[in-house]
């Protein structure tokens, strides 16, 4: 029977998983490692903590994994100082989303493997080097190898693991701790506490000789540890993001609403394909983002020539939501669909956060780097 205290800890966690990647631009490291490990055991507390029936779930983890991943790739726009590997994160970006459309349309697990999800652990080595360097300082040749190492000896492997062999980390851990994928995790870790803190320790000692490696093997740190974006961040000035705003803002048809159009296209096939009680708009999609995005961008640059207070970012994220539900209602309607609107509210809202965040972020890059040219 489910109770009340089974949907409190699903509100939390889903809750959660919604409100740590909005941390993702302004802390970057720990809120994509927070979000990547709420992403790995979230289902593990459902089952531990509550008596939750799990079956429709999977798609709105899938869901939320692209969310993350997303708002990661737009705190690039904000955060990154070094073109080539901001270039290199957006290639491996849209490498691995067109991936996951091709999967969702082909339904053949092999499409996950040759488009591997490169990018988020990219995203984290590119992080965990402006913790001490100044990344814009990287070499073609350093964001290369970092892509490359990372491409082939990480990501090559774990997406076999998942999605070939259709491994599961958790029933594995139980199974290497002596249990079954069913048994429950107390027991388990009580009877197995001695070789649990043996493994510990050997990890310690690893990560304590990586340290001391990397500290005779890499040149001397730049600035003292901060895990805030701005404090090893150079923001472009105010003269720099008022010319980033003109140009940005001086018309709506350009090659930024090109991206924007193929990135929700993107999205929503996904959410359209993954979500329970959702069918994709069809061969009405393109029309659909079309006009849902333009419209959004014509909002978002009204609301860009007058600034970017944490007010006006409220007020910007609710016009874009409430612009996003009328069109969902009047093109829905014209296509003659009767969509689940629990689900059309629930991307609605991940979508305005990612148009919000598109449009709030992109003139740091322009800033910084003008269009037309590139460092």
């Amino acid at each position: 029977m489910i109770d009340t205290s089974d949907w409190i800890v699903f509100a939390l966690v889903v809750g959660a998983r919604f409100l740590i990647p909005l941390l993702i631009p302004f802390f970057p490291l720990p809120a994509i490692i927070a979000a990547l490990l709420l992403d790995g055991v979230d289902q593990t507390i459902f089952q531990q903590f509550t008596h939750l029936p799990l079956d429709g779930y999977q798609g709105y983890d899938k869901a939320l994994d692209i969310y993350y991943l997303s708002v990661a790739y737009i705190s690039t726009f904000r955060n990154w100082t070094n073109d080539f590997a901001f270039r290199v994160s957006r290639f491996l970006y849209y490498y691995r989303l067109v991936g996951v459309v091709l999967f969702e349309t082909l339904q053949m697990r092999s499409l996950l493997l040759v488009f591997p999800n490169t990018f988020e652990y990219f995203f984290i080595w590119y992080e965990a080097v402006k913790l001490w360097w100044n990344p814009r300082k990287l070499s073609r040749t350093a964001v290369i190898s970092a892509a490359a190492g990372i491409w082939i000896v990480i990501k090559l492997p774990q997406e076999y693991w998942l999605h070939i062999a259709q491994n599961d980390v958790t029933d594995t851990i139980k199974v290497l701790l002596g249990g079954t994928p069913d048994s429950p995790w107390g027991p388990l870790l009580f009877q197995n506490l001695l070789l649990i803190l043996l493994v510990l320790a050997v990890l310690a000692l690893l990560l304590w000789a990586l340290y001391r490696f990397l500290r005779r093997n890499t040149p001397p740190t730049e600035h003292a540890l901060s895990w805030r974006a701005d404090d090893n961040t150079l923001l472009p000035t105010a003269e720099e993001f008022a010319r980033a705003r003109r140009a940005l803002y001086a018309r709506v048809f350009d090659v930024d609403l090109l991206e924007k159009i193929v990135l929700v296209a993107f999205i929503i096939y996904i959410f359209a394909n993954i979500l329970p009680g959702t069918s994709a708009v069809g061969d009405g999609l393109l029309v659909y983002v079309a006009v849902l995005v333009t419209a959004t961008t014509a909002i978002s640059h009204a609301f860009g020539r007058r600034g970017t207070t944490i007010a006006s970012g409220i007020v910007h994220f609710l016009a874009v939501f409430v612009a996003n539900m009328g069109l969902a209602y009047l093109l829905l309607a014209f296509f003659g669909r009767s969509p689940n609107w629990s689900n059309v509210l629930i991307f609605q809202l991940l979508l305005a956060v990612i148009v919000t965040l598109f449009d709030r972020f992109h003139p740091y890059r322009e800033a910084r780097f003008p269009r037309g040219i590139t460092s």
